[in-house]
């Protein structure tokens, strides 16, 4: 996702200063949270744009989005989004500190959808090709069912695909067949 400037210097500079504070894995975590809760209630971002919402109101809102019992770190950076008048970025903020840090640390985001649900020995084979394949790395695993698929699984890897699905072979047999007219 492509954050900004803004975004991305507020959010360099929590990296940096989480770095200095020991903090960095925690904040990253309360960050994983504040896009879960944006992407849950997406008037959350028009109440933090809105003039006439009192800067207090929008600290708590910011606080409560970062889960149970977020650190003084993070409580630290919303204070100062609001200091400076940036509380509308709070949600591109959060992405771009998502995104420094897996970059950081070398963590790939994989998402794995399947055609039907899988049990846990036959995601764990399909785990074990992606971390087989990707040495060196760390991984967060989503996990989605697309009946569409009809069959197989497609694995995304950051901006890489592995497509098995009989909906992918299906499609690649149909246009063999029109190139072969």
């Amino acid at each position: 996702m492509i954050s900004g400037l803004i975004p991305h210097r507020y959010a360099k500079a929590l990296y940096k200063f989480a770095l200095e504070t020991r903090s960095a894995d925690r904040v990253y975590d309360e960050m994983k949270a504040v896009i879960a809760s944006f992407q849950k209630n997406p008037e959350l971002s028009k109440v933090l744009s809105n003039p006439f919402v009192e800067a207090a109101d929008k600290e708590k809102l910011l606080i409560a989005a970062a889960g149970n019992n977020p650190g003084d770190d993070y409580k630290r950076f919303v204070r100062l989004i609001l200091d400076h008048k940036r509380e509308e970025f709070a949600y591109l903020m959060a992405y771009a500190y998502r995104d420094i840090y897996r970059k950081e640390n070398n963590i790939s985001q994989v998402r794995i959808v399947t055609a039907v649900k899988l049990g846990e020995a036959e995601m764990k084979k399909l785990r074990d090709i992606v971390e087989k394949s990707f040495r060196n790395t760390t991984f967060e695993y989503s996990e989605s069912v697309d009946p569409d698929l009809i069959g197989g699984f497609i694995i995304d890897v950051d901006s890489v695909r592995m497509d098995a699905s009989l909906s992918n072979e299906l499609e690649q047999l149909r246009q063999t067949l029109i190139r072969s007219n």
